[in-house]
């Protein structure tokens, strides 16, 4: 892995190294298997920092359920990066934030999910 870690680098990343379309459900258990491990590491509250290492962290099983639900993304060729603004928009309609999507600020005008006016020059537009 290289330093410069996005979504879009991170799904390339784990495509590469592990894609096996015809095994869905296996990745869908050890979804599950991490997501039970990551329970179990968040009760022993842990993190690598704390315990001088990742081996058993809360890191290196937050790591492990992001990895399977790339990998599980991968398997349906969903743009996660392209689904996470979709959502984002959609989140922002029922449960405003107040925050303008441009610059990721709370704004005083009460156009949640919009870009303002005092941010761009242009009435605001809604940002999908």
């Amino acid at each position: 892995m290289d330093g410069n870690v996005t979504v879009r680098y991170l799904q390339n990343y784990i495509r590469q190294k592990d894609h096996h379309p015809e095994r869905t459900e296996v990745y869908l258990m050890k979804q599950a298997e991490e997501v039970g491990e990551l329970s179990r590491a968040m009760r022993c509250g842990k993190t690598a920092r704390e315990q001088g290492g990742m081996k058993g962290s809360i890191d290196e099983e937050v790591w492990d359920v992001i990895y399977y639900a790339l990998a599980i993304a991968n398997l349906y060729g969903i743009d996660v990066e392209k689904a996470a603004r979709e959502k984002s928009a959609l989140s922002e309609e029922k449960y405003p934030s107040g925050v303008c999507a441009l610059t990721n600020r709370v704004c005083q005008c009460g156009s949640a999910g919009f870009v303002h006016l005092r941010c761009t020059g242009n009435p605001a537009s809604k940002v999908v």
